[in-house]
């Protein structure tokens, strides 16, 4: 008879045990990041790292379908930049999934992008959106539809 966890219920995708050699201090310094965030485990912590790494490759690699939003605070008073703003948008196409727009006081607005494309077609139609002169503040977060 087999010995094991065959009792236990699979999950979509069985788990691996490894063992990895750190540096003590290394270690310490991620076991306190992991306390600062309350509520992660180093495994789900690693878990996360590496899928992170895996969608930055798959956007430097350009592999496939990908998909990013793109946050961005203006001035909503400064009608040059909205005017700006929607020329860069109705470029996108069919690139240009979603967007919303929040009021977060009497003279800022808060605008979220959702892009789905080719990483370089996105990561570029990104870049010139945050360029544009204007925009407060604002960042690209790339992630992938097929994340590990």
């Amino acid at each position: 008879m087999k010995r094991g966890r065959s009792s236990k219920r699979s999950t979509e995708q069985d788990l691996v045990r490894f063992g990895i050699s750190i540096p003590a201090d290394l270690l310490k310094k991620f076991d306190e990041h992991l306390i600062e965030r309350n509520n992660q485990n180093r495994s789900e912590a690693i878990r996360d790292l590496i899928r992170d790494r895996l969608v930055q490759d798959a956007w430097s690699e350009g592999k496939g379908e990908q998909v990013a939003t793109v946050t961005m605070v203006f001035d909503n008073q400064n009608l040059d930049v909205q005017r700006r703003m929607a020329e860069c948008k109705r470029n996108f196409g069919a690139h240009l999934i979603s967007s919303m727009l929040v009021r977060l006081n009497g003279h800022q607005e808060l605008e979220v992008v959702v892009l789905r494309g080719a990483a370089s077609t996105i990561r570029s139609e990104a870049e010139g959106l945050l360029a544009l002169k204007g925009i407060l503040h604002g960042k690209l977060v790339m992630t992938t539809p097929g994340a590990p």
